[in-house]
This record gives C-alpha cells, structure tokens and sequence, in this order.
C-alpha cells in the first residue's frame, strides 16, 4: 500500500494599504499574487485598512479579487480626510504623490507638504501602525501563521511588519514597489534635517532586520545592497490573461499615454517633434492624436499648446483598468515618459508590461540607462530614448506612420512569458 504526501497549505499574511476598490497600479501587483498563490499552495490572507481615503477609485477591480482569499480589515486615521477640509483638490493631489513645482505651489500646499514630511514620518499611514500591529500580533498566534509580507509604499505598512518580526519572529518579507528614501517627491517633502535622518534610520532599520527583500527594479536592489546584507530579490510587475475586450483599431494615427504626466514628466522633445512633422508632412497633421488617458498636469497642456498640438488632444482623463486595456489596444502607438533623473532609472511602471501584450509599439522617453530602457530592448516591444534624441526619435516616428499608412504597424515581442503573473508569482512562493 503506498502512501501520497498530503500538501498542507501554507497561510501568508499579507499587509497591504491599497486594494480594491483603489484604483491605480499599486493595488494591481498584490491583486494578482494573491490571485495565484494558492496554485502554489499559499493559502493568502490579506489584512487591509477598513476606511481607506484612496485617492483613486476603480469599483470594476473588486470584481478581480480571488474567493480563494481571506480579506480582514481594522481602522485607520486618515490625516488626508482632515486636511481636505482645509484644501481637499490640494489634499488629494499630494496622497497620490503629485507635487507641484516650488513656484506653482500655494501657501496651503506648502504647509501641507512641510506638516506631511515632518510630523508624519514616514508617511501619512502611520497611525495604522500601533493599532494594526495589537491585532494581528493576536491574530498571527491564533491562526499559526507563519509568514507575514509587507508591501509600500506606504512604507508605514513595513513598520507594522518591523514590529510583528520584534514581537514574534515571525519571518517578513519586505516588499518595495517603490523606493524609499530615494523616490523623486520624497526631496520635495521640506524635510528638516533630522526628519530627514529619522526617514533614513527607519529605512535602514527595515532592510536590516526584515528576512527577505524584494523590489521590482534592478537599480533598486543595487541600491538597497549598500545599505544591508540581506537577500533582496527583483520581481517585478507583469501582465495578466485579460478577458476577452471588444475594440477597433483607431483610424487615426494615436499615440496614448496611459496614467499620469506629471510637470516633471514633461519631454520638450518629443511635443517638438510632433510639432516639426504636422508642419512637414499634411498628411501626419491630418491623422494624428495624441490620447491622454489618466491625470495630466496644467504644466503639460501648456507646453504642448506653445507647440501648436492642442487641436490634436484627446483628454480622457482617469478610466477603470479594463477600459485603460481598451485604450492601449486599439492605440496605434503607446507612450511611455519618465522624469529626466537618476532618481527615475530604477522606476518600472506596471502599465510597461500591459504594454508590452498590447500588441502596439512603445515610444518611451527617459533616463540614460534606465530598467525600463533594458526590458523593452530585451522583449523587442519599442524603442526607448533619452531627452536629447531628437533625430532619432523623429526617424522612429515617422517610420512608425509610414508603417501605419500601410497597414503594417504592429509590434514582434520576445520572451515575455517570464513577465507574465504566474510565473511572477512562482517566484514569490519560491521565496515563501
């Protein structure tokens, strides 16, 4: 009589301030782990704040959570709710991470930005922390759970986990789907100096003592390791088998750009080029648009009316994710912009690799050397330029609508299938 190994699930508790109904790309990374851990034997157990302030909303994404997932909720003390009855449109736009240039800043955004960076270290979660960490010490022991993984930002959520690895020895996964102390916005915090030295201790004090790292770029773990010995692992966001989306191509020649441009994300160049092509090539004038499908800064509108493009906007603004998937499929050309910074080489949007299935070419434009400048190369799914490309980004361009007029304008990806969630997520219950 033989005997079969009987698999005994795992539980993982995952610590998390996004999930639906928050809209965004940093509710989709956890939305899909927790969607395939279990064919990997995890069971999932997701704790999340009861009365969240999202700064974004996306109801279509609840529909999106797996049944094999235990959701549980405690309170929290949103200081946004607060400030917005000071400045809600000011309020709002600093929770999701959009500052305005010194100049452009009024009086009570300024306080906001001061009195966040200051007395909210090291963010405005951070009254989750206490409270969050007395319930589920309790609920960790009672459910014999033996793996907690944290993800930020915020980056208060890793001081939750920084408590529960002191309390019980729990073994914590620490996840960075942004850095930390090195994010662009985070040096336009008015930090006092010793705000800024707390900042740096809480961070050192988490890569130190969590088991494991995981970050989502390469230049990311390069950068943590200076800063601690232990394991740090890159996975980084992907795509997912989306339902079936009905859609026709456009008949004009759109270029979209999915998500926000920021006033720093803002490439001169690029509005430069378009505006030579319109005024060489009628036939270009005459079919192109340009979609802005998310958030766009005044700062941006501006440059591109001095440029003459304001005839070619198309604004949608912000849109659920499965009419974002829409939008990027039936686009001729799809955008990808990223700041001009050191700061931003180690930054890898999740919208790069719903990109990249889209069957449509990217035009990205970035820093030198940057990971999202090493994945499009290595997938064969667009061409990537620095700030000062202008020749070779107008070539590109106009071969681009050449191929358009002659109904030849498609992407050849390579090797995607190591981008794609499962496997993704394969890796993640390796670790676990």
């Amino acid at each position: 009589m033989s005997l079969r190994k009987i698999k005994v699930s795992k539980k993982t508790l995952i610590i998390t301030y996004y999930w639906p109904p928050a809209g965004g790309p940093g509710v989709q990374r956890w939305l899909k782990f927790v969607k395939y851990l279990p064919d990997f034997n995890i069971d999932p157990i997701v704790f999340i704040p009861e009365n969240p302030n999202y700064p974004i909303v996306d109801k279509s994404l609840k529909l999106e959570v797996s049944d094999s997932a235990t959701i549980i909720k405690y309170p929290i003390s949103e200081p946004y709710k607060w400030a917005g009855l000071f400045s809600k449109k000011s309020s709002n736009t600093i929770s999701k991470g959009i500052i305005s240039n010194e100049k452009e800043q009024s009086l009570i955004e300024k306080v906001m930005l001061f009195v966040r960076g200051n007395f909210f270290i090291p963010d405005a979660r951070v009254g989750w922390v206490k409270p969050s960490v007395s319930f589920l010490a309790d609920y960790i022991k009672k459910e014999n759970i033996e793996s907690i993984i944290t993800t930020g930002p915020p980056h208060s959520v890793h001081l939750i986990g920084l408590e529960l690895k002191q309390r019980l020895d729990v073994n914590w996964l620490a996840d960075f789907r942004d850095p930390w102390t090195t994010i662009g916005y985070h040096k336009q915090l008015k930090l006092m100096p010793s705000s800024a030295a707390k900042h740096k201790a809480l961070e050192k004090q988490v890569l130190n003592t969590t088991d494991q790292i995981i970050v989502t770029s390469f230049t990311t773990k390069k950068e943590f390791q200076a800063l601690t010995n232990k394991p740090i692992e890159v996975i980084t966001n992907g795509y997912d088998n989306e339902a079936q989306i009905d859609f026709n191509m456009d008949s004009r020649f759109t270029l979209s750009h999915i998500g926000s441009l920021l006033s720093k994300r803002n490439p001169e160049i690029f509005w430069q080029v378009l505006k030579d092509l319109v005024a060489e090539n009628s036939s270009f004038a005459k079919n192109l648009q340009l979609n802005f499908v998310g958030f766009v800064s005044n700062k941006v509108l501006d440059s591109i009316k001095n440029h003459g493009l304001s005839d070619y906007i198309n604004n949608i603004g912000y849109v659920s994710h499965k009419e974002a998937v829409r939008y990027q499929k039936q686009s001729q050309i799809l955008l990808l912009i990223e700041i001009d910074s050191e700061d931003t080489k180690c930054i890898v949007p999740g919208k790069l690799f719903e990109y990249m299935v889209s069957n449509r070419p990217i035009v990205a434009i970035g820093p030198k050397e940057s990971d999202v400048q090493k994945i499009i190369q290595e997938t064969n799914t667009g061409h990537y330029f620095n700030y000062d490309h202008y020749d070779s980004l107008k070539r590109i361009i106009l071969e681009h609508y050449k191929a358009f007029r002659n109904n030849e304008l498609q992407s050849h990806p390579i090797g995607l299938q190591k981008y794609h969630r499962k496997a993704l997520t394969k890796s993640l219950a390796n670790l676990l």
